[in-house]
């Protein structure tokens, strides 16, 4: 069932439409869009929701910068995704003189910010339209709008209490998708700018989630990606609270659903509930993603982590006492101010005792209005590029040993999508997030299949399918 707001922007949606038909009667050719997301799983899920609304109202979608309508969908943890988003609009000026019914519009976290948006509106006026994270569903209520009045929009909301999930969406794969469980972060780490951005915490009522889920897996989808930037913050703001654990034990019911995922928890807080229902589960996969940021316990208490080495190492005991066969991956930032060679020694001893399957590893960036950012003692940025050499070396090692404990086992993958090198192979991915290349048909797609990894490749595998009785480890 709808919410007034819903049922307000599929009005919208209808008029947009009108507007589109309009234009294409005029130029005697559909319109063309572009949506270009940068940053997390979170803003590419908001990109489908973009793209399904465009699509909706009749637009055809492009590769082109030359596009009728461009957005990009910004991100704004690290000052060079800013930077990317300053070079790809000057590249787009041309373009807008040479097509007078071009417009361009951006969104996402990095409208969040006034002085982005302030330099955007002085230096790049050929921009049309520009909102925020908390006013995305009224996306096609702004085109509206923008194309009425032929005035440039910048609307940009400080919060939200509205959460608008049913509207149209266009997926990238139509056999898995993600679906946002939460919106929002309270912790406020010292380094990030995200609470700020994307604002309080709020959770989706568990039964919206559910239907959503349901409603997914009608139309094909095998698997999910529950998102929130702490998932196991979920439920916690309801008048009768419902733990993330809970929501999990209810989305496993869903017949068809063969494999569920979340993104990301927070180690200050993942709980035993949480830990039990995942190794109890058939569906929910073994690979959890527990950002460390850093192993000192010292540049812990600097970033506002709310936990210490001990407390972290402690944790991914417990999970893979419960969970042996579990895939532990992660995020690490080096350089973090304050930072001492000490420190980064301890992140290294945290990578050899946890052995990460995988780690995203970050050289701090100083993002504007967060604490870091006016922290005295930055740290030196030949010492930070030493640093991140010695941590990445570790963390690429822990990574092949950890892969490698897959070779000549019989594992069942996803096939996701043909190989962009080579169009013979089919990428698919195991339950522990590895990809594996096999040789394979596009009728593959989207189908579950057991494979034998035959040759291992470091990061990934290249296998060959098998039929269900020949011998092998099951993974």
């Amino acid at each position: 069932m709808l919410n007034p707001e819903e049922t307000r922007q599929l009005e919208y949606i209808e008029k947009l439409k009108k507007i589109v038909g309009d234009k294409e009667r005029s130029l005697n050719r559909k319109l063309t869009c572009q949506v270009t997301t940068f940053g997390c799983q979170m803003n590419a899920r908001d990109s489908e929701k973009l793209l399904g609304i465009l699509k909706t109202a009749g637009f055809e979608e492009t590769d082109s910068d030359d596009a009728d309508f461009v957005i990009y969908n910004t991100c704004t943890v690290r000052d060079n995704a800013n930077q990317r988003l300053y070079g790809r609009l000057g590249a787009l000026k041309p373009f807008k003189k040479k097509n007078p019914e071009m417009k361009i519009a951006l969104c996402g976290c990095m409208m969040q910010e006034p002085t982005c948006v302030d330099k955007i509106n002085k230096s790049y006026r050929f921009v049309d339209l520009i909102f925020g994270t908390h006013n995305i569903f009224c996306f096609a209520e702004l085109l509206v709008k923008m194309y009425e009045t032929g005035e440039r929009i910048t609307e940009v909301w400080d919060a939200t209490d509205t959460i608008a999930e049913q509207l149209p969406i266009s997926r990238k794969y139509s056999f898995k998708s993600g679906v946002n469980i939460m919106f929002g972060c309270d912790n406020f780490c010292t380094y990030c700018i995200v609470p700020y951005v994307r604002g309080r915490e709020r959770s989706r009522k568990p039964e919206d989630i559910v239907r959503e889920t349901e409603e997914l897996v009608k139309t094909g989808v095998v698997e999910v990606m529950l998102l929130g930037q702490n998932v196991n913050s979920y439920g916690k703001n309801f008048d009768e609270p419902v733990s993330f654990a809970e929501l999990l034990q209810r989305i496993e019911k869903i017949d068809g659903l063969e494999r569920i995922r979340f993104m990301t928890p927070h180690p200050k807080d993942l709980s035993d509930e949480l830990i039990n229902v995942v190794a109890s589960s058939k569906k929910i996969c073994h690979h959890i993603h527990l950002p460390l940021q850093s192993g000192s316990s010292k540049i812990l208490k600097k970033m506002n982590r709310r936990y210490d080495k001990e407390q972290y190492l402690a944790l991914v005991d417990k999970i893979r006492a419960k969970i042996p066969d579990v895939s532990i991956t992660t995020d690490i930032i080096v350089g973090f101010p304050g930072e001492t060679y000490e420190d980064v020694l301890d992140t290294i001893d945290v990578i050899d005792k946890v052995r990460f399957d995988n780690a995203f590893t970050f050289i701090y960036s100083k993002r504007t209005g967060t604490p870091a950012a006016a922290m005295e003692d930055q740290v030196d940025e030949a010492c930070v590029k030493k640093y991140f050499d010695m941590v990445l070396k570790k963390v690429q090692d822990s990574a092949r040993e950890r892969t490698k404990r897959f070779e000549n086992t019989v594992q069942t993958v996803l096939c996701e999508e043909v190989n962009e090198s080579d169009p013979s192979f089919i990428d698919t991915r195991m339950e522990s997030n590895t990809v594996v290349h096999i040789k394979g048909t596009p009728d593959l797609i989207g189908k579950f299949v057991k494979v034998k990894l035959t040759e291992f490749h470091g990061f990934y595998y290249t296998g060959e399918i098998i039929n269900e009785n020949e011998s092998g480890q099951n993974g």
